[in-house]
């Protein structure tokens, strides 16, 4: 006849190696369960990256046509944007009135620029430059005609 008491500490410890089989079960689901949300993050992640590579490309700006030359288009200014999508003249003008004391008229960007400001038709065209700027969201026109960045 067997003995009750041993075959309830077998039936025991047999509960007991049960218990302890399922927690490894159990942490081999949950680590696949996570890595799987990990692999979709990833995917996630990757096809954003993508987009906004697409985006950043679609509002680069682009070459244009004027009078058979090709000229640079001015994109307007959107969070995100960077100067460096700017053409260097465009940016040099922008660093110039970034580094002046306040706000500053067109002759004095010639000035910091290194153009000959008595010559008017070297200046005019530097103020349309301002204005499309300014119309672009770069800079700021204020009431007496100068210009300054934007806050």
């Amino acid at each position: 006849m067997l003995d009750p008491e041993l075959l309830e500490r077998i039936t025991a410890r047999r509960a007991e190696l049960d218990e302890l089989e399922e927690q490894p079960a159990k942490q081999l689901a949950e680590v696949r369960a996570e890595r799987d949300e990990l692999a979709v993050a990833e995917r996630v992640l990757e096809r954003m990256s993508a987009q906004l590579a697409d985006e950043r490309a679609s509002v680069a700006p682009a070459p244009g046509q004027v009078g058979g030359r090709a000229v640079m288009l001015i994109p307007h200014r959107t969070s995100g944007l960077e100067e460096t999508t700017l053409s260097p003249d465009y940016q040099r003008i922008l660093a110039a009135v970034r580094q002046a004391a306040g706000p500053v008229m067109a002759r004095q960007v010639d000035d910091a620029l290194g153009i000959d400001v008595g010559v008017r038709a070297k200046l005019e065209p530097l103020r349309g430059k301002l204005v499309r700027l300014v119309d672009r969201g770069w800079l700021r026109k204020l009431p007496d005609g100068r210009f300054t960045t934007r806050l």
